[in-house]
């Protein structure tokens, strides 16, 4: 059993009737049910509980973090993002979706600016399976379509991914790196770029594949952990 916590702000779907219409529990609650409980066990966490729901014992408890952001990155706390940045270096696993691109926690750990081109125009997506063969590609088809997607476009200001899994093709003629891992410590992270709040994204059968995929991909393996700092000698090293 995997133990996953899905955090969302929670602020657009309290101010903007048109994300409370897609969404009327929030976005944590359409992909705590999207991903449902077959080897999962799914918490949520928001912005307005005490440390955002990302307790030192939450965290302790979570092997895979999900994380979704848009309006308010400048309101997570700083200490909070400290200790998530912790616990994936020991190993938990990282899911940042669409907007979290420019979140604290993943802006630290890729050490870039993470900025890129964007434009929200009703237009198509095309997402393009370009590495088949990883495990969070299992299952999905070499491409799938989005209908209504905020477009999001080259140049994305991360970091050269260890593995690109998957590229996006937009209407207006954009391309986009949507579906990036990198290791960072013990832990392992996976960007992937659908989800725009005005859009039912996280109802769409494919893209909860692309993330269950993805959970089970980052979950911690169980390798020991690397052994660091001073050190006494194994052998006898001789007065010279």
């Amino acid at each position: 059993m995997v133990n996953v916590t899905v955090w969302n702000e929670f602020l657009h779907e309290k101010l903007h009737d048109e994300v409370r219409d897609v969404y009327p529990d929030g976005i944590h609650e359409a992909l705590k049910a999207g991903i449902g409980t077959e080897g999962f066990q799914v918490a949520t966490a928001t912005l307005d509980q005490p440390d955002h729901g990302l307790t030192a014992e939450v965290l302790a408890n979570t092997d895979v973090l999900i994380w979704w952001g848009h309006m308010g990155h400048d309101k997570v706390e700083d200490a909070i993002v400290e200790r998530v940045h912790a616990r994936v270096m020991e190993g938990m696993g990282l899911i940042v979706l669409h907007s979290g691109h420019f979140s604290k926690i993943f802006k630290k750990l890729m050490g870039t600016g993470c900025d890129l081109k964007w434009r929200e125009a009703n237009e198509k997506e095309r997402i393009w399976t370009v590495n088949p063969a990883h495990p969070i590609a299992a299952g999905i088809p070499e491409q799938f379509v989005l209908e209504r997607e905020e477009m999001y476009g080259e140049h994305f200001d991360i970091p050269a991914p260890d593995e690109l899994v998957f590229v996006s093709w937009f209407e207006g003629g954009e391309v986009f790196r949507t579906g990036c891992t990198w290791s960072r410590g013990q832990g392992k992270v996976f960007y992937f770029r659908p989800g725009h709040e005005t859009y039912p994204t996280y109802y769409n059968p494919t893209v909860l594949q692309v993330i269950r995929n993805g959970i089970r991909w980052a979950a911690p393996s169980g390798a020991a952990k690397p052994v660091r700092g001073n050190h006494q000698p194994l052998e006898e090293i001789k007065a010279k």
